[in-house]
């Protein structure tokens, strides 16, 4: 069954929540929201300044104060009625994000699936994180307490404007923190009605804030003294001057940056896992996302094999089966990153840049899924992050040239191996320098609790961005040390 976007019936006016208030940038400027589906407008956001990070921080501040003593079970509850809310208007979201950044309907209600889980991760805490305490002297006890760290806040890219949130502010909410999100001012909207879905949950006003804007906005948050915490998910370059500016304040960061995800293929690989698992993985929100699997290793003999993929990809149906990039600036970058990977020697097998548009959405930036066979471990194309739904395939003798090429990578967010034998898939494992690696699995995304976040030049900062990484990352743990009664048999604490 075909199911298209159903886009805003008539144009959205962002505005920032600001101690649970709706209000309008102290700048007064806004900007357009533009639908990758038709390149038309859909709504407003505000290009807000630093005086909206002052107000967002002052009215969190205040909520931080009382929300920290509300004991942990009592915000799970709350938790819990914003779950019930998020299924409830489960297809506003996921059409709503699908319109403003280019997502299928099925991908976008996926991330908000995908949020949901972190969600209940975090509502589980209230059985889950209960602390430790033990004697550990005669008379001297030890006891561990998780307390929150005030205000933190987020800052989160374009291409999952549900999830990526999600990532972050259920568990830092959970934990005690007030929250401010500065979400993509691509992909507002998105967020804004996150917003209202809390404020009804019934979180108090200033525990969750949202400030819209772009560059300034972020340095703001950055230099701010009266946030502990920044969490962050974009690009590299980006990633690590947030990390710089963020930790130069004296601020805890995590900032998650860009990636180059290998793939390993061998002969024996089996044909049905494997030529999906490719396909999907490279194409997958049009290749827009950090666990996109954009480069194939194909060892020794894989030819059958890549016949395969090739012809898998060709059947997708743009709008259905993957859908749109972001803006006409990334398409174009996209459209050059093939002419110069084809100008350096690599042989484009499957040729997706003139794609037919969904009907009605002709306005759009569309492109079909590309391959590039053939590649030298040292293009641009093996070695940059594309950011597109381009797949690029180089070829190796054996499963070591495989893990050199990754190696070599600055990057290390995932890695694969598709195998039907035990002994290569434990080799790639135990030799692969990727923090996510998965076997038979082309986008290796940790389920609850298990955390989300790679290494090497894709992570810049400690912990990770979910499961107990993320619970870690947004509280202090604080020990403490007791001492009521003098035994006679004391040691050297008693």
């Amino acid at each position: 069954m075909t199911e298209l976007v159903n886009l805003p019936a008539s144009p959205i006016v962002g505005k920032n929540l600001i101690g649970g208030e709706w209000q309008d940038p102290a700048s007064g400027r806004r900007i357009d929201v533009v639908s990758p589906y038709t390149a038309a407008a859909i709504g407003t956001v505000p290009m807000s300044n630093a005086t909206d990070v002052d107000r967002a921080v002052a009215a969190a501040t205040k909520a931080a104060a009382g929300w920290r003593k509300v004991p942990l079970r009592e915000r799970t509850q709350v938790l819990f009625r914003f779950r019930d809310l998020v299924l409830k208007n489960l297809e506003e979201l996921s059409h709503l994000a699908a319109a403003e950044c280019g997502k299928t309907v099925a991908e976008a209600r996926a991330g908000v699936m995908k949020g949901v889980e972190i969600i209940e991760f975090a509502a589980s805490l209230q059985n889950m994180d209960d602390g430790a305490s033990l004697e550990v002297s005669r008379g001297v006890t030890c006891e561990l307490r998780r307390e929150p760290l005030g205000v933190v806040a987020g800052i989160t890219p374009f291409n999952f404007p549900a999830m990526v949130p999600m990532w972050m502010y259920p568990t830092a909410i959970t934990l005690g923190n007030a929250f401010i999100l500065k979400p993509s001012e691509k992909v507002p909207l998105t967020a804004d009605l996150s917003g209202k879905l809390m404020l009804e949950a019934g979180f108090p006003p200033g525990v969750f804030s949202i400030v819209h804007g772009g560059r300034e906005v972020v340095e703001a948050i950055c230099d701010h003294p009266g946030i502990a915490a920044v969490g962050f998910v974009g690009s590299s370059p980006i990633a690590k001057s947030v990390y710089a500016r963020s930790t130069a304040t004296g601020k805890r960061a995590l900032c998650l940056g860009s990636a180059k995800n290998h793939f390993i293929v061998v002969p024996d690989a089996d044909p049905d896992v494997t030529v999906d698992g490719v396909v999907r993985s490279f194409t997958g929100c049009a290749g827009q996302r950090c666990m996109a699997a954009s480069l194939m290793i194909a060892v020794g003999n894989c030819d059958s094999l890549i016949e395969k993929i090739v012809a898998h990809a060709k059947t997708f149906e743009l709008g259905v089966d993957m859908g749109a990039i972001i803006n006409g600036e990334a398409h174009a970058r996209i459209v050059k990153d093939i002419e110069t990977a084809v100008g350096d020697g690599a042989k484009l097998v499957l040729d997706g840049r003139g794609a037919k548009a969904p009907e009605g959405y002709e306005t759009g930036h569309w492109m079909n899924p590309s391959i590039l066979d053939s590649a030298s471990p040292t293009m641009e194309c093996t070695t940059k992050e594309l950011f597109g739904p381009v797949l690029t395939i180089v070829h190796v003798d054996n499963i070591d040239e495989a893990i050199a090429l990754q190696s070599d990578s600055p990057y290390g967010n995932a890695y694969s191996v598709f195998t039907t034998r035990g002994a290569t898939a434990h080799y790639v494992i135990e030799h692969a320098e990727a923090a996510m690696v998965g076997v038979n699995i082309g986008v290796p995304v940790p389920r609850e609790p298990f955390s989300f976040g790679g290494s090497k030049a894709s992570k810049f900062g400690s912990h990770d961005m979910t499961g107990w990484g993320g619970v870690d990352f947004w509280s202090m743990q604080k020990k403490i040390t007791t001492k009521w009664a003098i035994y006679p048999d004391a040691t050297w604490m008693s």
